[in-house]
């Protein structure tokens, strides 16, 4: 059953209007982090009422989860989307870690996804378990594409998965701190940092040649 076009007509702006809300709350979550995110400071922000925002949120922590839901939701269009679309094995690694520097260099104020793991470390709770289930589902994601790089033949014979993914996490995360004190060269020292990486890694020809393409 289709619904009736001023049905129809209200979701479309509702959701319209909750996107909205969630962009405001990521922008805000840069600067004061995602307990900083408040229905009060929102609703002032968007220049609605509290009740209005309410209508899109139940209560402070659906508006915080669903912030962080959000960024994540980008994070992921925005880089392993378009990534994916590369071939198997290294371009794709590449292109997953070129477009997640850029990522982090379009959101100087800070990346709420990536500030997230820090803000909730030492919190215990919902929350924290969220945090902790999304973070992991990020780095499967990731160490399948070290796998692939291995399996094509592009990273040698041996390479750990899991620490070549937790290394390029660590180089990330050092990009994103790094901004505050070195804000001119920190996105040079990433590439070089990563570029090194994926050096060190580097299959042999003879091994390149042999490897089964999947």
């Amino acid at each position: 059953m289709s619904p009736a076009p001023a049905t129809a007509a209200q979701t479309s702006k509702g959701a319209s209007t909750r996107c909205k809300l969630l962009e405001r709350a990521c922008g805000m979550a840069a600067k004061v982090g995602l307990e900083g995110v408040t229905i009060g400071e929102l609703a002032s922000t968007a220049g609605m009422s509290k009740s209005g925002v309410f209508a899109h949120f139940g209560s402070r922590e659906d508006l915080v989860r669903q912030t962080l839901d959000w960024a994540a939701e980008q994070f992921v269009a925005q880089v392993m989307t378009p990534s994916m679309r590369q071939p198997r094995g290294l371009p794709r690694l590449r292109a997953i870690t070129e477009a997640w520097m850029a990522w982090i260099a379009a959101h100087p104020d800070g990346c709420v996804f990536l500030g997230a793991s820090f803000e909730y470390d030492g919190r215990p709770g919902p929350m924290r378990d969220h945090v902790a289930q999304m973070m992991e589902s990020w780095h499967v994601a990731l160490e399948r594409a070290v796998t692939l790089a291995v399996e094509q033949g592009h990273l040698r014979p041996g390479t750990d998965p899991a620490l070549v993914t937790f290394q390029l996490d660590s180089l990330m995360q050092g990009l994103h701190n790094a901004r505050l004190h070195q804000p001119r060269h920190a996105q040079d020292l990433a590439r070089r940092a990563v570029e090194d990486l994926f050096a060190r890694y580097a299959a042999d020809p003879a091994d390149a040649s042999a490897a089964t393409p999947r």
